[in-house]
C-alpha cells in the first residue's frame, strides 16, 4: 500500500467547486485501486483569508506545505484583491520555494470534442508545452520612480540564469526523447530581445548537441503563435520561457476546447520538494456559486499527478474516463454545450472510473 499526503488549497471562486469533484475522483481511485491511499488536508488560504489576515497564507505556510508529498490547487483570485497580490503572495512563492521549475501543460484534443480549428483532428493536436516556471520575465526585480508625476517610470527586469535555462531545456529534451515524434521546438525572440533571447538560443543549441536524435527548431514567438493555429501537427515538445510559455499555453488551451479543459503540473523533477497540480483556468467569479463550472481541468490535473507518481495506469484510467464522458456527450457543462452541473459531470467521470476498473 502506497500512502500520499496532499495539501489541498481550493482557493477562490469556482476553485472549491471543481476541487470537490477532484477529491471525489481521488476517492474513486482509492476504491478501485487498492494499492494507493491519499491523506488530504485542506488549507483555507485564499483571497478571503487575505482580507481577514493581510496575508495570502500564514507566515509559516511554506514550512507547512513542504512536509506534504503533493499540493493540489484549485484557483486563486477575487475582485477585492489585486492579482499581483494573490499570485505573488501564494502561487509564485510556492513555485519558487519548492523549485517547481517545470510547468508542464498538455495541448491535447480529447476524444469526444472538436477543435475550433475544424480542419484539425485529434492526431494533429497532441503535444506538450514545457514552460520555465521560476525566473525569466516573471522576476521580482525592478521598481517604480516618481509616481504620480509626469516623470513616472517603471522598470521590470527579466532574469535568465545559465543554471535555470539549462535545467528547463534539459528537461524538455529528456521529455522529447520519450515521445514518438522526437521533436523539440524552442520559443525565442532573439531578433527583438537582444540579450536574454540570444542567450536562451545558445543554450538550446548547446544542450541539443547531447540529443542528436531530436529534431530541434527555434521559432520566434510571434511566428510560433501563428503555427499553433496553422500547423499544430508539427509539434511534440515545445519549450519556452516563463512569459512566452504562459501565453502559448493559453492559446493551446483555446485550440483544444478552452481553459476549462486545461490542466497543468508545477514539477520539481528532483523530488526534493512537493510538486503542485492545478487547472490553468482562473477563479471565474462571474460563474462562481452557480454550480456550472467545468471540473475537467481539475480532474485531468490528477491524471498528471498520477503520472508524476509513476502510477501511469491510474493516470490513464482518469483520462480515459474523462474522454468517455465526452464521447457519450450526455453529461456536459454549459461551456461544452450541455446543461449539466459541475457535480453531475464529476459524478459521471467517477462512474466511468468505476466501470473501467470492475
Amino acid at each position: 500500500m502506497q500512502h500520499y499526503s496532499i495539501a489541498v488549497i481550493p482557493g477562490d471562486g469556482i476553485g472549491p467547486e471543481v476541487m470537490d469533484e477532484g477529491l471525489k475522483v481521488l476517492k474513486a481511485i482509492e476504491e478501485s485501486h487498492g494499492g494507493v491511499r491519499f491523506a488530504c488536508d485542506e488549507k483555507p488560504w485564499n483571497c478571503d483569508y487575505y482580507l481577514k489576515n493581510g496575508r495570502m497564507m500564514p507566515e509559516n505556510g511554506l514550512d507547512v506545505l513542504k512536509n506534504y508529498d503533493l499540493i493540489l490547487l484549485g484557483a486563486i483570485g477575487a475582485p477585492g484583491v489585486p492579482d499581483h497580490i494573490s499570485v505573488w503572495e501564494l502561487i509564485l512563492p510556492i513555485r519558487r520555494a519548492f523549485q517547481q521549475y517545470v510547468n508542464l501543460r498538455p495541448v491535447k484534443l480529447l476524444r469526444g470534442l472538436e477543435s475550433p480549428l475544424r480542419y484539425k483532428n485529434h492526431d494533429d493536436l497532441d503535444f506538450v508545452v514545457v514552460r520555465e516556471n521560476t525566473e525569466g520575465e516573471y522576476s521580482n526585480m525592478g521598481g517604480r520612480m516618481h509616481q504620480g508625476t509626469p516623470y513616472e517610470m517603471a522598470v521590470q527586469n527579466n532574469v535568465f540564469t545559465r543554471y535555470g535555462t539549462e535545467r528547463i531545456i534539459k528537461y524538455a529534451y529528456d521529455l522529447a526523447e520519450k515521445r514518438p515524434k522526437k521533436r523539440l521546438t524552442a520559443a525565442t525572440k532573439s531578433n527583438g530581445i537582444n540579450h536574454s533571447m540570444p542567450f536562451w538560443d545558445e543554450i538550446v543549441k548547446e544542450v541539443g548537441k547531447d540529443h542528436p536524435g531530436i529534431q530541434t527548431n527555434l521559432y520566434h514567438i510571434d511566428a510560433l503563435a501563428a503555427y499553433f493555429i496553422t500547423r499544430p501537427e508539427e509539434f511534440d515538445v515545445v519549450v519556452a520561457s516563463n512569459l512566452f510559455g504562459d501565453i502559448l499555453t493559453d492559446l493551446g488551451a483555446a485550440v483544444v476546447g478552452g481553459l476549462g479543459l486545461a490542466p497543468s503540473a508545477n514539477i520539481n523533477p528532483e523530488r526534493n520538494f512537493p510538486s503542485m497540480f492545478e487547472p490553468i483556468h482562473g477563479s471565474a467569479p462571474d460563474i462562481a456559486g452557480k454550480g456550472i463550472a467545468n471540473p475537467i481541468a481539475q480532474i485531468w490535473s490528477l491524471s498528471m499527478m498520477m503520472d508524476h507518481l509513476g502510477h501511469y495506469e491510474i493516470g490513464k484510467v482518469i483520462l480515459d474516463a474523462i474522454e468517455q464522458v465526452l464521447i457519450d456527450g450526455k453529461v456536459q457543462t454549459p461551456d461544452l454545450g450541455g446543461r449539466a452541473t459541475t457535480k453531475e459531470l464529476g459524478d459521471e467521470i467517477v462512474r466511468q472510473i468505476h466501470l473501467a476498473t470492475r
